[in-house]
């Protein structure tokens, strides 16, 4: 169906039908209408949440629809301490926290060390969450503005095949959408080890619904607070406020206000190295410099308009605004570079982001055949006023590195044909142009310095869908897409590959060989005409070379009975940089093999629970593969009773209190008496045994 839920069936000769309407988490319902002569049939119906039922649903020729949809039960019966927890619905993907939790977690997928986001494209309600040319990092991706208890859908893939995601849809993308409309209001009271609490509030404002007119404006509000469990407190503190207004009218329009703010802030003791904690210099828990950590804040403003006309096409027009600072402390080398004050830096940036998006489809039958074609185009132009990179000794000011201001535009068309030549057989083509303008001005010295740049890319996409039966469907994908290196570059004589392309291809099956079992399973290949390297301490990016990634990724979702599920995803990777030797063709932190799965029971009498397990394997720490980085083994579990208007829930992270390496790097490092630096493992602990309870109230 559309946007509005509209749908028609062509072809049909006059008579009596029946309509079966199903949708994985809902009640299916059975309509019948008549259907006359040169006549439409008008059909309205609304259906009732249930539980999931796998055997009510058939492989379809739409791209990944069963498995997002069944992801949405994953993330509510998963351990969410942050938004960012989110991301774990896309199979493969991990996450590692290494600055005290403020800080946008790292991320894994695909074989990419896809560092803060580099080579994926993450949106909230059609809002770009990456930051391009970031301070810390490119892509820099936060999501902790995001209230979990707000996702509606998240709509994800793999893969640089889809024509309406460009800069950095590498990897992946994740399009996370809020919910339209709230069904209840809400009260939530959270607390566990570590002094964690959180307070949780969803409240219905305005709430009106008619035959003509539905509308609803809601207010949600988060607090969360902990001292984590490192030896120096993190004394993190977050507090989030969105309010969104939406309103579906009888002319066949949508509206939708958003408006949010995020303030967080927080302590961190870093990454610490191996031989600190070997010779006892420190505990597990413990830290090199914990004047480390940081604040951010982000005020996100956006509004939509969506019209389904007369004539058959439906039209989107989006503007956004988004209001963002970063204040970020750290420590990497610790006194390699500074042997009296110590190598603490810190980069802080003030940044404006001004957008538009529109789009325009419309559904065709010419013959035989239905088509859906879309045409979409906007901008992006984002402002860096102040862009820092400062040496600072326990937070106090030293000296300037690397300063400057940063105007970057990206403009893009794109159209997209979603064309069913048959029941069983879909193309779709889809042909993207990203038009980039660079301007960056340094004042690093005492004149200052301005360079701007141009570049476009081209990236096609072709890709074909064919059901051999209802419980079997094979697809190719294939694509070209890109990420656009960091807008300072272009001061030197190495931006010429300022957009480097990522050439992609999917092979892949989806079968239900049993009646409640779902099976997605893909040999994929990714080449890249250029990594970087962000050296966040020396405010570069380095080049280092092309890469080549090849692996396989399946995924299977079973139910056993109505109250019981099963999933499991497992993923393998072979990355490799290619001009390179044999011996030193080793990508350093690419993940290789991975797997995620679990049991869950959700009952209709409100009792939930989850098991579940996180194994990452020990992947080349460097080039040569002489550092290796450790894997880990994961056990969380979740469960909740909803009675009435009271709901209970109660969460474990790491039941068997294992003690883990969440985020590491191979780092050249002194420390303050040591006569030589040292390059091995840096690394923050995962979280020890953790756990939450929590009470809502529902009215």
């Amino acid at each position: 169906s559309d946007n509005f839920g509209m749908f028609r069936i062509t072809g049909l000769e006059a008579g009596i039908y029946e309509i079966v309407v199903s949708h994985i988490g809902y009640d299916t319902k059975k309509l019948t209408t008549i259907v006359q002569d040169n006549n439409t049939a008008m059909v309205s119906t609304e259906l009732d949440r249930s539980s999931l039922t796998l055997a009510d649903v058939t492989v379809s020729t739409k791209r990944n629809a069963t498995f997002n949809t069944i992801a949405l039960l994953d993330i509510k019966l998963r351990p969410v301490n942050t938004s960012q927890d989110i991301l774990r619905a896309v199979s493969g993907l991990f996450i590692a926290q290494h600055a005290g939790g403020g800080k946008a977690e790292q991320i894994f997928l695909r074989g990419y060390d896809i560092d803060h986001g580099t080579d994926i494209n993450i949106t909230v309600d059609g809002m770009p969450v990456n930051m391009v040319s970031h301070a810390h990092g490119q892509g820099y991706a936060d999501l902790h503005f995001l209230i979990p208890e707000t996702v509606e859908k998240v709509n994800f893939d793999k893969g640089p095949y889809f024509a309406g995601k460009g800069n950095l849809a590498t990897a992946g993308f994740v399009e996370i959408q809020t919910k339209d409309f709230l069904e209840k209001n809400c009260i939530q009271l959270q607390a566990g080890r570590f002094n964690t609490q959180r307070t949780l509030g969803l409240f219905k404002i305005l709430s009106k619904e008619n035959e003509r007119k539905k509308q609803q404006f809601y207010i949600a509000s988060e607090y969360f607070r902990s001292n984590g469990y490192f030896d120096s407190p993190q004394k993190f503190h977050r507090f989030n406020i969105m309010g969104k207004y939406s309103a579906v009218f009888t002319n066949n329009a949508r509206l939708t206000i958003i408006a949010s703010t995020l303030d967080s802030r927080w302590d961190a003791s870093g990454q610490i190295p191996e031989r600190a904690v070997a010779d006892s210099s420190i505990s597990k828990f413990g830290s090199i410099d914990n004047s480390e950590g940081g604040n951010t804040n982000r005020t996100n403003i956006t509004a939509k308009f969506t019209k389904q006309w007369k004539s058959g096409w439906q039209t989107s027009d989006q503007f956004y605004f988004t209001n963002y600072r970063f204040n970020l402390y750290s420590n990497f080398t610790f006194f390699l570079i500074d042997s009296t004050n110590g190598d603490e830096i810190n980069q802080r940036e003030r940044r404006d982001i001004y957008g538009y998006t529109g789009t325009v489809s419309k559904n065709f039958s010419p013959g035989t055949i239905n088509a859906n074609t879309e045409f979409g185009w906007g901008l992006r132009y984002d402002e860096v006023a102040n862009i820092e990179l400062n040496h600072v000794v326990k937070r106090k000011f030293l000296n300037s590195l690397q300063q400057g201001s940063i105007q970057e535009l990206n403009g893009f068309l794109y159209s997209n044909s979603n064309i069913e030549l048959s029941n069983k057989f879909t193309i779709i083509a889809g042909l993207r142009y990203d038009f980039f303008r660079f301007g960056y001005k340094s004042f690093s010295s005492n004149t200052a310095v301005f360079k701007n740049q141009q570049r476009g890319t081209v990236s096609p996409k072709l890709n074909f869908n064919y059901i051999i039966n209802p419980k079997l469907k094979v697809y190719l994908n294939t694509g070209i897409g890109f990420h656009s290196n960091d807008t300072r570059v272009i001061l030197n004589d190495k931006a010429e590959k300022i957009l480097p392309r990522v050439f992609g291809t999917d092979i892949g099956v989806v079968l239900k060989p049993l009646k409640s079992l779902f099976i997605k399973t893909a040999i994929w290949y990714l080449y890249s005409q250029q990594e970087f390297i962000y050296v966040g301490d020396e405010g570069i990016v380095e080049p280092s070379g092309k890469t080549r990634r090849v692996g396989l990724d399946m995924s299977m979702r079973y139910q056993a009975t109505r109250w019981l599920y099963a999933d499991m995803d497992i993923n393998y990777a072979n990355a490799r940089a290619v001009d390179a030797g044999k011996s030193e063709n080793f990508v350093p932190l690419a993940p290789t093999f991975t797997s995620i799965g679990g049991l869950t029971v959700k009952t209709k009498k409100g009792f939930n629970c989850s098991l579940r397990y996180r194994y990452i394997d020990s992947r080349p720490a460097n080039e040569t593969n002489t550092i290796r980085a450790d894997g880990y083994f994961l056990l969380d579990a979740i469960a909740s009773y909803t009675h009435g208007k009271i709901e209970l829930s109660l969460s474990m992270e790491n039941i068997l209190n294992s003690y883990w390496k969440e985020a590491q790097f191979d780092t050249e490092s002194r420390l303050q008496f040591e006569t030589k630096s040292v390059s091995e493992i840096h690394y923050t602990p995962g979280t020890p045994r953790f756990f939450k309870a929590g009470i809502g109230f529902i009215f």
